[in-house]
């Protein structure tokens, strides 16, 4: 259970809300409920100052782990950044910062000449987070770091975007025959709950769009989501990279995979101190809401954004691929404990039911960019 100051602060997140329903008629879509409740002004669970990420937050992202996720992929990044003059590195949503901290650390202690690395956030305490973080952690490189409010144009470098798409709020819809129902959100006396509306347009061509390209129709009371906005956002990224990279990380499949048979309760998941459940409706902006991310949608906006899609892969096979072996060679002569510690991380972001299989790695490139190890071997690029 929350503690007396969270209910406090979920009540006021619950009673804006509220607020908003009554004035949309009694109800509002999924989707807007998902916005409001993570990044509400002042409210949101992004954007309220309670703690989010590691053992005292609600969830661990990779680079929490440790430092080995952020080491691996620094060398993938100095493999492009040897090649492109006058480049940097964009960061989209740093969460704590421990990931830029890594990456900072790793080039600079290899000789990479890393003018910039650019920070995309939108929320005012993560902003906060990252500058106490980045200034305790590497002050002799605060200078290089500079946050930005919009996406850059023209950019050459790298981007890294970790965690970030299955934060994008998603329309929930239901099949009831061959009509497509909106999952929206009304009251019952004082608790959340659900209620279904005919879609409107945008909705049922999308859901008729994921039917084509995956050729069968959802079944009746067949329930997922479709992230509405995911493809108007990989879109807008591709379009400002004039020539770099992209490293898109997340839990997330191909459409097939998404819109299985006997996935027919969708992918959408709250997290509550390191619980996992299926209540998005209880404790708004003192849980994460997230859905896990339909990567055809990615690589169709990248593609069509004239991106070339460089790789697929699990995270597990992107640190195999990229160097991971080579962070582990002095093994035999660490002190035991730093053993144990390594085996922790290695184990938490590789095996296949920890972090390994359900993590994906998508990498896009535009212009004249190296071959990289990270997607030569078991790419899965065909699966799209």
């Amino acid at each position: 259970m929350p503690d007396a100051a969270g209910l406090a602060h979920s009540d006021l997140v619950a009673s804006h809300i509220r607020a908003l329903i009554g004035r949309s008629g009694g109800s509002i879509s999924f989707a807007e409920f998902m916005h409001e409740a993570l990044y509400a002004p002042g409210l949101g669970y992004y954007n309220a100052g309670a703690a989010r990420f590691g053992p005292a937050g609600d969830f661990v992202t990779a680079p929490e782990i440790g430092p080995l996720f952020g080491r691996v992929l620094a060398r993938q990044c100095a493999s492009i950044l040897q090649r492109l003059p006058d480049c940097a590195v964009l960061e989209l949503g740093a969460g704590s910062g421990r990931l830029a901290v890594e990456i900072l650390r790793f080039l600079v202690a290899n000789g990479i000449d890393l003018q910039r690395y650019l920070i995309l956030e939108v929320s005012p305490a993560l902003i906060m987070e990252q500058q106490r973080l980045i200034h305790a952690q590497v002050p002799e490189l605060m200078q290089k770091v500079e946050w930005l409010d919009r996406l850059p144009q023209q950019f050459r470098g790298v981007v890294i975007g970790n965690e970030i798409a299955d934060a994008l709020p998603v329309e929930r819809f239901c099949m009831s025959g061959r009509d497509v129902l909106q999952m929206r959100v009304g009251c019952d006396e004082q608790a959340f709950a659900w209620r279904r509306a005919a879609a409107p347009r945008f909705l049922a061509e999308a859901v008729t769009h994921i039917e084509a390209t995956i050729g069968r129709e959802l079944a009746s009371g067949f329930v997922s989501e479709v992230s509405t906005g995911l493809a108007r956002w990989a879109g807008d990224i591709a379009a400002c990279i004039e020539t770099g990279f992209m490293f898109l990380f997340d839990y997330g499949l191909s459409r097939q995979e998404y819109y299985a048979p006997d996935r027919g309760d969708g992918w959408l998941r709250c997290h509550f101190r390191h619980r996992a459940h299926n209540d998005p409706l209880i404790y708004p902006g003192l849980q994460d809401l997230t859905a896990w991310v339909d990567f055809t949608s990615v690589a169709e906006a990248a593609s069509g954004a004239g991106m070339e899609i460089a790789g697929f892969v699990s995270q597990a096979q992107f640190l195999l691929n990229s160097g991971l072996s080579e962070e582990l060679e002095d093994f035999d002569r660490l002190p035991t404990a730093s053993q144990i510690e390594l085996t922790r991380q290695v184990k938490i972001l590789t095996l296949p039911e920890e972090m390994g299989e359900n993590f994906k790695c998508m990498g896009l490139a535009r212009g004249d960019m190296p071959v990289l190890s990270s997607f030569a071997n078991l790419d899965r690029t065909h699966i799209l």
